[in-house]
Parts: structure tokens; C-alpha cells; sequence
């Protein structure tokens, strides 16, 4: 950042920018994992595990609005220009690429699934880039001297932050408001649940993320023929953690249909287990 101000370059400013929000990127995310080990207390009874899916927002939002800020500059400066000491910002811009692409070689042997760590990764895969960017950029300028090119490839940076970005601030977003998680196909696992011997139906089927890197179900499946059955329920928890990575899974199981009027969620209803057939909202479900 010292840099950039000295050497009168956006580019490198810009650069470093987004070394920073990564640092507080990084920050944010170790106080999620911080918080989430956590023991449970009587008001936060899920511990603070959705601190990780904050975090990663948190995170994505300040790279975004850092990102306008660089553009909203750059555009300033193709009107006026400004001279940029070239050879500083090629010697930082090199140093740069090699702190990066060490740094996302190292997160990408952690990659365990964790949108944090994934975030993590791709932002310092992305600054290694734009590291090399802003060299080429030096180097131009020394060339040509152009004072065009560094507001321009300042530009060009930002486009690489947003491209980066955008698709884990909309998995951030999808994940804070309970969506069901990209990696799971609900219908999949409504299918599993629908071949469980006795089943004829089931509703409130929820899916839902508890963190970046747990999953939670909850479904009622109406078996109006078959008793109370511990074992059942718990090789269907079984099942649903090792085929879907589903974790943490509440069953209930009902004798008759009972929607309670909730209108939240979807119903799956076989009435002959052979052939397809509808549900409340006349949608296709097929059953084996």
C-alpha cells in the first residue's frame, strides 16, 4: 500500500487493496472457526457455527465495495492521467506474485470443502494474476511511457476482484438464507427417502446449511403401517450422512398425513410405490 502511494500507481494500489481484504479476509474467517468451537450454551444451542457463512459474506462484501472504490478512481484517471514511477511498482508487482502464489499453493492443500478456506484460495490465486498484471503493466509503461495504462489496468484488476468474488458472495447469500446447498440435489435425497420400506409420503423436507461446511435436514415421512423404530431412524441418518454429507438430520415419523397447515414446504405422496406420481404442487416425483 506504502508503495502504491509513493509510485503514484493505481494498479499497484489496487493490487495491494486486495492483499489487504484478504488479510482481513483471513482475520474474519479464523474468528468464524474461533467462534464456532464454542460450546453450546441454552440461547445459542447450534453453538456459533453460522459465523463461517457471516464471515464469508462479511468478507466478499468489502472486497465488492474496494473494488467500486479502484473502478470509480481509474475512471478519474483516464481523464487525468498522472505519472507513475514504473520501475518501483515493477520491482513491488514482482514480489508480489511470488508471496501469492506461495501463500495459494498453501490454502489449496487445505481445501477441505470450507467456502472460507475456498475463498481464501481463490482470492490469493487471483492476486498472484494481478500481481502479473500490474508487471506487465510496469513494463508497458516503461516502454511507452503511456500514462494511460495503469488507470487501465486498474480496470482490468477490478474485473478479475469481481469475477473472483461474485460467486461466493452468491453462494454467501444462498447459504445466510437457509437455501438448500448447490452441492445437494433435493430430489435426490426426496427419492432415497421415498424407497425407505413403509414410507407413502413426506413433507416438510428442509435442507439447509448450519455452516460452510455442515448440512442439516429435517423431514417427516408418513409410514401409517410400521411402529416407532430406533433402529430405522438411525440408519436413515446413517445413510443420509455418507450418500449426501448430510450431518445432522432430524426424522419424524407420522402414522397419518399431516401437513400442520405450514404451505412451506414441498409434499412427495406414492400411492402405488411402481410408477410415478404427483405432489401438492403437481410436480413429477418418481418412485421405485
Amino acid at each position: 500500500m506504502v508503495y502504491g502511494f509513493l509510485s503514484g500507481s493505481l494498479a499497484l494500489l489496487a493490487d495491494a487493496g486486495h492483499n489487504l481484504a484478504d488479510v482481513l479476509g483471513l482475520v474474519i474467517a479464523w474468528s468464524a472457526v474461533w467462534l464456532s468451537s464454542h460450546s453450546a450454551t441454552a440461547t445459542f444451542t447450534y453453538r456459533f457455527r453460522r459465523s463461517s457463512i457471516m464471515a464469508s459474506m462479511i468478507n466478499a462484501i468489502f472486497v465488492l465495495v474496494s473494488a467500486g472504490m479502484i473502478a470509480w478512481e481509474a475512471i478519474e484517471r483516464l481523464a487525468t492521467p498522472q505519472p507513475v514511477a514504473a520501475a518501483t511498482v515493477l520491482i513491488v508487482a514482482s514480489a508480489g506474485i511470488v508471496v501469492n502464489g506461495v501463500t495459494a499453493w498453501l490454502f489449496a492443500r487445505g481445501d477441505n470443502g470450507d467456502i472460507n478456506i475456498r475463498e481464501v484460495f481463490v482470492h490469493m490465486l487471483a492476486d498472484a494474476a494481478i500481481s502479473a498484471g500490474v508487471v506487465l503493466a510496469a513494463l508497458a509503461t516503461l516502454g511507452t511511457r503511456w500514462r494511460w495504462i495503469d488507470p487501465i489496468a486498474s480496470l482490468a484488476i477490478v474485473a478479475v476482484i469481481i469475477a473472483g468474488t461474485w460467486g461466493l458472495f452468491r453462494e454467501s447469500l444462498r447459504l445466510s438464507l437457509d437455501a438448500v446447498p448447490q452441492r445437494i440435489d433435493q430430489a435426490e435425497v426426496a427419492a432415497y427417502l421415498s424407497k425407505l420400506p413403509g414410507v407413502t409420503q413426506i413433507h416438510h423436507l428442509h435442507i439447509w446449511s448450519m455452516s460452510t461446511t455442515e448440512i442439516a435436514l429435517t423431514a417427516h415421512l408418513v409410514r401409517p403401517a410400521a411402529m416407532i423404530d430406533d433402529i430405522f431412524s438411525t440408519s436413515v441418518a446413517h445413510a443420509l450422512e455418507h450418500r449426501f454429507g448430510i450431518a445432522h438430520a432430524t426424522i419424524q415419523i407420522e402414522a397419518t398425513p399431516n401437513d400442520h397447515g405450514c404451505g412451506c414446504a414441498r409434499s412427495w405422496r406414492f400411492a402405488d410405490r411402481s410408477s410415478p406420481v404427483h405432489d401438492s404442487h403437481g410436480q413429477h416425483v418418481h418412485s421405485h
